[in-house]
């Protein structure tokens, strides 16, 4: 149904639905590990004890890419705490979580705790932010959608989860692994047609170790099957959002058209595409272009690569390929993003702690401290 409705490829959307089924395993683990505390007193005659509850109903409005993981990871979490959930799911992709959501009370989760609304974003979102019940909201979607959600929710104060948009820089040092490299950027750019906010949207290459990762990559990104997403062996699926086809052309229209070279020609927005000789002011380094397009740029020093990879309003996932202990700890901890991918091009799963900052959102999703983005602290103090 994900590959019916999105048009994502059938393999891709299998490793969803298994990656959606992992954070319910892992936050069944986790309910069991939300620890209360005793806080020592400056009194002898006082306890201080602390213990988490849950925050209540909560609303959770996702995205079309990721029909079920993007939804799932929230449910999974807010059912662990104790919090019964609203779904508003993505008008694009309706029947996917509709299906997950049935596929959810049949496993077991009480019809109580699990309601699903589709229809009209605005009159649905309204709603959610102006029902003081609701006391958690959790949105996975775009900047300026998640400042509207931001700013309505603030009238009954709720708690916020924002996963807002991505503009992830890809960094390779000439001492890095060139097959590693080559394959972490094709992962981090060309899964699911470069649709997740994830994506690598720059890249950025060391001038020493440019030539042989630029004809590595053009060669195995050309190996790459273009098809039917209901065909196993396609790569990149024939069918794209039509916001990714119109940004995908109106990018690589742009960059061309200021001197970038195109390496692979593509006929249709669907279609890979490789463009070097791009630079900071090509639309393409300044807008997430959600397509198969990999815009390419060189860098001298680790000073200079920072300073372009942070130069943007977004911070969530950035990705660095360096065989260097010294170097690699020097860029990571320069970089201003959420997640960082250390010679690692597919960094996602329900163990690692995921957010972006700065305009690409707060709150944590997955890992050890996922589960406290539903819970309530409350504190006693007892005099004996």
């Amino acid at each position: 149904m994900i590959t019916h409705e999105m048009g994502k490829p059938l393999s891709q959307a299998r490793i969803e639905a298994d990656y959606t089924a992992s954070y319910f395993v892992w936050y069944a683990e986790e309910a069991k590990r939300i620890y209360g505390m005793d806080i020592p007193s400056q009194y002898p005659n006082k306890r201080i004890q602390l213990r988490y509850e849950p925050i209540g109903p909560c609303a959770i409005i996702s995205p079309w890419n990721f029909p079920l993981a993007m939804a799932g990871r929230k449910m999974a979490a807010a059912f662990a705490a104790g919090c019964p959930v609203i779904v508003k799911p993505s008008s694009d992709t309706p029947l996917s979580f509709i299906l997950f959501g049935n596929l959810c009370l049949e496993a077991g989760v009480p019809k109580e705790a699990l309601q699903i609304l589709v229809g009209n974003g605005n009159m649905i979102g309204n709603a959610l932010m102006n029902a003081s019940l609701i006391r958690k909201l959790s949105f996975t979607g775009s900047c300026e959608v998640g400042k509207h959600l931001y700013q309505g929710s603030s009238v009954s104060l709720k708690k916020l989860t924002m996963e807002l948009g991505g503009h992830a820089p890809l960094l390779v040092f000439n001492d890095a692994d060139l097959e590693k490299a080559v394959d972490g950027a094709i992962a981090s750019k060309f899964r699911q047609s470069g649709q997740t906010c994830v994506c690598t949207n720059r890249f950025f290459i060391q001038s020493k170790i440019y030539p042989k990762f630029l004809n590595r990559f053009v060669e195995k990104v050309q190996k790459l099957k273009v098809g039917d997403p209901f065909e196993e062996t396609t790569d990149l699926s024939f069918a794209l959002h039509p916001t990714s086809v119109e940004k995908a052309k109106r990018h690589i229209e742009d960059a061309v058209k200021q001197g970038a070279k195109s390496h692979l020609g593509a006929q249709e927005p669907h279609e890979p595409e490789i463009l070097t000789d791009v630079t900071d002011e090509m639309l393409i380094f300044n807008e997430e272009t959600f397509g198969p397009v990999a815009g390419i740029t060189t860098f001298e020093t680790v000073q200079e690569v920072l300073r372009r990879a942070n130069q943007t309003p977004y911070g969530l996932a950035a990705y660095v390929f360096t065989e260097g202990l010294k170097q690699a700890e020097e860029v990571c901890a320069g970089l201003e993003f959420g997640v960082i991918g250390l010679n690692d091009g597919i960094f996602s799963s329900a163990q690692l702690p995921f957010s972006g900052i700065k305009a690409s959102g707060f709150g944590r999703e997955g890992g050890p401290h996922g589960i406290y983005e539903y819970l309530k602290e409350k504190v006693t103090s007892s005099l004996l």
